[in-house]
């Protein structure tokens, strides 16, 4: 598939309705003021992934501070990261419903509101505040990518390099500069956390002139089409979106296993925790290469197996290394993953968009990928952290992730082949 044709099969979470006349003036207004849209989807995206970012380097003093074991600690990545696939459910209806804009601003409201809610004292309101920035992640995810292609079809490569690099942007500063912000505070791990949500609340005012500029119109007049009884259910019955989705959601389980026990993994061998949080910042920092460079590459093949080959290699290499010598070879170790991970998230989204025979199954399919992949990947920090608490140990939670390398290998070299699925 040539790059303009992906392009064009972007992931739209609003593929299946027409705007009303009233919608596509609203829509036009907006566009009349593209500074505040391109600030309005940078500051957005740094806010997609910093939340989860900003908890790994202070996974000890939370610990500590509620009295959690090692599986406990786990639930508080795991369970935004659940959420994140729940919330990928309601995202796309949300955005038909309401319109895109209001969706947005509403979700970096609840975003700013779960990180408050983290950081009272109070066990229930650290996972509950976990809910809220999974669903509010959940609905920028789906829909960030369906916003770009429809205000700026043109454009879609670059603008969605602009997301993708702003998103990496900002779990790295956020992860680098976490704990300096403890020991700013006094030593408050909470203060730290709760810094970010003044990030969100950021981004939330400059989404709110475009919500204002709308009018609050949903900008739909109807759907394009009629569905038939059981439309929408093709992709859940082909073996190849059930390919594409388990490639999704096993990239995404070995990097959510990084993202909350990276810095621990170091620490626990003898590594301070302010050189932690920065080695951690440095692989969130090279995954922009991988992120940038794999989608062009793959968009130029016709079978994208050689570069499942690579970065399923490359995170595999990386974690075995962190086995091997994980402070001695840190930094080669972050940057091995980095390059990896970046790439297989990269690459997991074009996969989506290659095997879609069209925008209304990329859709469906991105929807699918994203529901069960997350679902998926969130058990992956929680195992780590049981398996780690079991043992006393990384070797065996690390040895467990390379069997998961392992199984996205074999799923992702049959995603991998030049063949479509249809959503009918």
């Amino acid at each position: 598939m040539s790059r303009p044709e992906a392009d064009q099969l972007l992931l739209d979470a609003e593929a299946d309705v027409r705007p009303s006349p009233q919608g596509a003036a609203a829509r036009r207004a907006l566009l009349a003021h593209p500074v505040l849209l391109l600030a309005g989807i940078v500051l957005a995206s740094l806010n997609m992934r910093a939340a989860l970012a900003s908890v790994s380097p202070l996974a000890g003093e939370i610990s500590a501070a509620f009295g959690l074991s090692s599986t406990a600690t786990s639930l508080v990545t795991s369970v935004p990261v659940l959420f994140l696939g729940l919330g990928a459910l309601v995202a796309p209806r949300l955005a038909r419903r309401l319109g895109t804009e209001q969706v947005l601003l509403g979700a970096l409201v609840l975003l700013a509101a779960g990180i408050l809610v983290r950081v009272l004292p109070s066990g229930y309101a650290l996972y509950g505040g976990g809910v809220l920035v999974g669903t509010a992640i959940a609905l920028l995810n789906v829909l960030m990518p369906g916003l770009i292609k429809r205000d700026f079809p043109d454009r879609a490569a670059s603008m969605t390099s602009v997301y993708t690099g702003s998103m990496i942007a900002g779990a790295t500063v956020v992860a680098a500069a976490s704990v300096p912000l403890e020991r700013a505070f006094g030593g408050s791990w909470e203060a730290s956390l709760a810094f970010w949500s003044l990030l969100a609340a950021v981004a939330a005012v400059a989404w709110l002139p475009q919500v204002l500029i709308a009018r609050g119109r949903t900008g739909h007049q109807e759907r394009g089409a009629v569905r038939a009884p059981g439309a929408g259910r093709g992709v859940w019955r082909s073996a190849l979106a059930w390919q594409v989705t388990l490639f999704m959601g096993l990239q995404s389980l070995w990097s959510y296993v990084l993202i909350a026990w990276m810095p621990t993994i170091c620490t626990d061998h003898g590594m301070s925790r302010s050189a932690a949080g920065v080695v951690f910042a440095f692989n969130n920092l090279v995954q922009v290469a991988g992120a940038f460079l794999v989608p062009l590459l793959a968009g130029r093949m016709r079978s994208q197996r050689p570069l499942v080959a690579l970065v399923t290699s490359l995170v595999a290499a990386g974690y075995v290394g962190l086995m091997a010598a994980p402070v001695s070879g840190a930094w080669l170790w972050a940057a091995v993953l980095g390059v990896g991970q970046g790439g297989a998230v990269g690459l997991a989204l074009t996969l989506i968009v290659l095997r879609s025979g069209d925008a209304v199954t990329a859709s469906r399919l991105s929807g699918m990928a994203q529901t069960v992949g997350y679902l998926l990947a969130a058990a992956g920090p929680l195992a780590a952290g049981a398996v780690h608490e079991a043992t006393g140990g990384w070797t065996v939670p690390i040895a467990l992730v390379l069997c998961v390398c392992a199984a996205a290998l074999v799923v992702g070299l049959l995603a991998a082949r030049d063949r479509k699925v249809w959503n009918g």
